[in-house]
């Protein structure tokens, strides 16, 4: 029998239930993801454990367990086999703390919440620190998941039983972090207004990777920076981007470095684990729990990138003090961004760490391209440098965190004509209840329409510098692109001919009324004769 990445999700959707009827999305996607990681960890260790110690693949993970259990029962068997393990994976599970393992103590009704938070702890003090801290969130204490041990006891019995059934090693190789990315997205969905502090839409990551790889897809390393990278969705998408030389053997897509900045640690550990199940080594990981315009990143690590993607808190507040003008992210401006909006903070950011010959796409609120002040000031100066390379305009209604209008703005170091690309995508939408969704249709038409660069009659416009200049660098989009339908005309002598057939029809009906009251003896008026 063969399973798909759509039976992966099924069943691991499934598994929410048990949460579902007992809290909110954003707090259950903290519980399941963790124990989705620990299985997917654990069923590996099982696998290549038998592998190590048969030289050939289980039949199942009931005989990787109880072989598993065999080897660590022996000394010297379990010591050479978990050294090579911690070598492989950066830690060896304990046979008493596989995810199998707990399933058999649920079914022998001696499994305690006290087990997992002990297996959870020993890994992350295993090896070189790469899971140090990891499930900080996954606390077993919580009212959240009963308001008794046992209530909490069974709810996450009954998760891991349903996750026992599964047996990742039946799906393709890339089903389980497609999966992970699946359930993260379903998480966003029900989750309002919190999704945006961790998810971004999977069509907005891809036209956002397709452009900043765009003219870069054959570089060897390269290196993507995510300065508010919640989830790691966005950052994830790029290799799907990136071309590998098949005829010399040379192997582009995991090379791609990631470069990423989360200021919430449940997020931050979120975007590691999605890593870890999307198999991107530790090597090229480069992720940070820290407040990206607070702490800039380490100047002892890379510092600039072949691209930027962004998809920040929109018009949040920030710490604007003085210190910051001295900056170098900020100091070419010579002002700060208003502490109100912080959404010049987060562009200012991302575009100082963009290599000269890289590209940057930030999805921000339309107010970025006209509103006035400082903004307005800032945005003239970007504009002036011909750093501002392109402005999409999205659909309304496709975040789920919240239904305004956004667009993606693209910026370059090198862009020597000044101009800017405008595209009006605001009708590029597929509705579905109270959603619009941006279907491969509409990334391609948009994406199409970028690369080309060409005017498309109430689409897209290519605005010069001059043109922008004479606009007073207000950027709002139907400045440059007339997206409106012209009413249909309305012929006057047309109307004046029926309305005089309409008076001449009525009155032959009055005629014939009247003609058939007389008849009956009434007067047309009323009266009876």
């Amino acid at each position: 029998m063969s399973f798909t990445a759509r039976d992966l999700n099924a069943a691991l959707w499934a598994a929410a239930d048990e949460m579902r009827q007992v809290m909110s999305a954003d707090v259950y996607k903290d519980y399941l993801l963790g124990l989705v990681f620990y299985k997917a960890l654990s069923d590996k260790i099982l696998v290549e454990a038998y592998e190590l110690l048969n030289d050939k693949k289980p039949q199942n993970l009931e005989v990787a367990q109880k072989i598993y259990e065999e080897a660590g029962a022996d000394k010297e068997t379990w010591r050479d086999l978990q050294a090579e393990l911690e070598d492989r994976f950066g830690c060896a599970i304990e046979p008493t703390k596989t995810f199998s393992a707990f399933y058999q103590q649920i079914n022998d009704r001696t499994f305690m919440l006290g087990n997992i938070s002990q297996a959870f702890r020993d890994v992350e003090v295993a090896g070189g620190g790469g899971y140090e801290g990891l499930f900080d969130d996954f606390d077993i204490h919580s009212k959240d998941l009963g308001k008794t041990p046992d209530k909490r006891n069974s709810l996450i019995s009954a998760v891991i039983s349903k996750l026992a059934a599964i047996d990742f090693t039946l799906y393709p190789e890339d089903a389980l972090g497609d999966a992970y990315e699946y359930l993260i997205s379903q998480f966003a969905s029900e989750s309002g207004k919190k999704a945006g502090e961790f998810y971004t839409p999977h069509a907005v990551s891809t036209l956002i990777a397709r452009i900043v790889t765009h003219g870069q897809d054959t570089k060897y390393g390269f290196t993507v920076y995510d300065p508010t990278c919640g989830s790691g969705s966005l950052l994830l998408q790029i290799r799907n981007f990136i071309k590998d030389d098949v005829k010399n053997g040379i192997d582009r897509t995991h090379a791609v470095q990631y470069f990423g900045q989360e200021i919430k640690n449940q997020t931050f550990n979120l975007a590691r684990m999605n890593m870890m199940l999307h198999r991107v080594p530790g090597s090229l990981q480069h992720l940070r729990n820290g407040d990206t315009l607070d702490a800039d990143w380490p100047t002892d690590e890379p510092t600039n990138f072949d691209a930027v993607v962004m998809n920040p808190p929109y018009s949040q507040k920030y710490d604007a003090v003085d210190g910051l003008l001295t900056d170098p992210r900020f100091a070419p401006y010579k002002k700060l961004p208003p502490a109100s909006k912080a959404d010049f903070a987060f562009l200012l950011h991302g575009f100082y760490h963009l290599k000269d010959t890289g590209t940057m796409g930030i999805v921000l609120p339309h107010g970025v391209l006209f509103r006035g002040g400082v903004e307005g000031t800032i945005r003239e100066e970007l504009l002036k440098k011909g750093n501002i390379y392109a402005v999409i305009g999205l659909p309304a209604g496709i975040f789920f965190s919240t239904g305004i209008p956004t667009c993606i703005v693209v910026l370059k170091k090198n862009n020597p004509d000044r101009s800017v690309f405008f595209i009006d995508g605001s009708k590029e939408f597929r509705k579905k209840r109270a959603k619009n969704f941006l279907d491969p249709e509409h990334i391609e038409k948009l994406y199409t329409t970028y690369v080309d660069r060409k005017d498309v009659e109430k689409y897209a416009h290519l605005a010069t510098y001059d043109e922008i200049e004479k606009n007073d660098f207000n950027l709002n989009i139907p400045r440059y692109v007339d997206s409106s339908e012209e009413e249909e005309g309305i012929d006057l002598q047309a109307t004046f001919d029926e309305l005089a057939k309409l008076e001449e029809e009525e009155k032959e009906v009055d005629a014939k009324l009247a003609e058939f009251f007389r008849e009956l003896g009434i007067d047309f008026g009323g009266e009876v004769r």
